[in-house]
């Protein structure tokens, strides 16, 4: 048996890191548990949590490859997040000049969702309940 037990954390590479810091931090609400910098990759890694659980790694490069990060490419398809209220969440996020798409009803839960999209255009989600 293999033995997963939980995911341990999300990798995401930003192609500007001040803007992505303060879209993680200032915007979604995740705190800080480490920030270092490494000298030899001129490379910042931010290990970031919600709600006191260690979750996203968020990395900088230099010169990071496009991506396609539609919801639908091919790959890994997005990041998804629990909120109590949809609505509430998307009158923050238009309050920070975020758009969101229109709501949607998962078919299979009859939960409501919605995609928005981080600086380097990463689908995040918002999955109410």
């Amino acid at each position: 048996m293999l033995g997963l037990k939980t995911v341990h954390h999300i990798a995401i590479i930003c192609s500007d890191y001040e803007r992505s810091k303060t879209f993680y931090t200032e915007v979604l609400g995740c705190t800080i548990v480490l920030e270092t910098f490494r000298a030899e990759r001129n490379s910042y890694k931010l290990d970031l949590a919600i709600n006191g659980t260690y979750i996203i790694e968020l990395f900088s490069f230099p010169g990071p490859p496009a991506r396609p990060s539609r919801p639908e490419a091919c790959g890994l398809r997005h990041l998804a997040f629990s909120v109590d209220n949809i609505e509430n969440s998307i009158a923050y996020l238009s309050g920070k000049g975020i758009t969101c798409e229109p709501v949607r009803i998962d078919t299979l839960t009859n939960k409501r969702f919605t995609f928005f999209a981080d600086p380097d255009g990463l689908p995040l989600e918002l999955y109410e309940g």
